[in-house]
């Protein structure tokens, strides 16, 4: 069977376009490979998270994308720094890039742009530490979006540079893995583009919301004064808001407000009255198994230290022909 890795990011509240972009393809990806899904706590170090903040997004995220459907009994769900083995060969791979190389790379310079005050070397071996994420478990795939190609394609140049210098095809060259068909956009409040936490807490819905808290923000999303002629075209705002609707809602409903909106009879705040309350009902039990994952201590341990011991197992058994190749040797 292949063998899929992908990192979790660490940075708080799974919302809307988390749930129908990456975990969904996790859930469905956990039945058809082996997979090592980890939560990339190491990664987030290059922005100084204060050790509280760490410590709560780790087991909010682990909370999070249990209740969502990742099952540890058919993948395995691990913590970065639960497996030293990354780190190890997270070295090795640094003698093998060339400092040119990773300053070249398109994220980095974002970075350097986002944070000049703090342009650590860890953002410049970013995609070093990646790699090694990756190919600790001699991964054939990993899933990605468009816009992280980029960094997958450093990964394989840096595994196969490490096959080349050391004689023997060791290594897979990882591929992507896109989703089935068309991936979903899921488009934030604000009209401007998808949802994401950076662009304002009002802009997303977060799995872990409340009733309340999903009326007020959807309310206030952005509209236009509604259309003048039958059969107009929507704007952004306006799509981003069917868009949300054939998410979460019946066909008949999404039917009813199409049909308003081309004879010119919709009204919005209907509409959003309607969007939140359908949004709120499929969150709600994912937001109830979160809060259950949260408050069971016992469970969230044994999580991590079964993902540890499984991740632990694969990783060692890649460094130890690492070194072997390398070589370093028993006297």
């Amino acid at each position: 069977m292949e063998t899929v890795v992908s990192g979790i990011r660490p940075t708080g509240r799974l919302h809307l376009g988390n749930y129908f972009g990456a975990v969904v393809n996790f859930v469905k990806l956990q039945s058809q490979y082996r997979c090592f899904f980890f939560i990339a706590d190491y990664h987030s170090l290059t922005t100084h998270p204060h050790p509280s903040d760490l410590h709560g997004t780790v087991r909010q995220v682990l909370a999070e994308y249990l209740a969502c459907g990742l099952d540890p009994n058919q993948c395995t769900l691990y913590r970065q720094s639960d497996v030293p083995e990354t780190a190890e060969l997270y070295l090795f791979l640094n003698m093998l890039a060339y400092v040119g190389e990773l300053e070249r790379s398109a994220s980095f310079k974002e970075k350097v742009r986002a944070q000049p005050d703090n342009v650590n070397a860890g953002l410049l071996t970013y995609p070093v530490l990646m790699t090694a994420d990756i190919i600790i478990h001699r991964a054939h795939k990993v899933p990605v979006g468009k816009d992280q190609i980029p960094h997958l394609e450093m990964a394989r140049n840096f595994a196969e540079r490490f096959n080349r210098m050391y004689g023997e095809n060791f290594f897979p060259l990882p591929q992507p893995l896109g989703t089935e068909g068309e991936p979903i956009k899921v488009p934030g409040l604000d009209g401007s583009g998808k949802m994401g936490k950076s662009e304002g807490e009002g802009n997303a819905i977060f799995l872990s919301d409340d009733e309340a808290t999903i009326q007020r923000k959807v309310m206030k999303a952005v509209t236009d004064a509604g259309p003048t002629q039958p059969h107009q075209p929507k704007s952004p705002p306006v799509a981003n808001l069917f868009t949300l609707l054939k998410l979460v809602s019946s066909p008949d409903t999404v039917h009813h407000f199409e049909q308003a909106y081309n004879n010119c009879t919709i009204r919005y705040g209907e509409m959003k009255k309607q969007l939140a309350a359908d949004i709120a009902a499929f969150t709600a039990p994912i937001r109830q198994r979160i809060d259950a994952f949260k408050n069971d201590d016992a469970l969230l341990r044994r999580v991590l230290e079964e993902g540890q011991k499984k991740a632990r197992a694969s990783a060692s058994a890649t460094l130890a022909e690492v070194r072997r190749l390398i070589g370093f040797r028993k006297f």
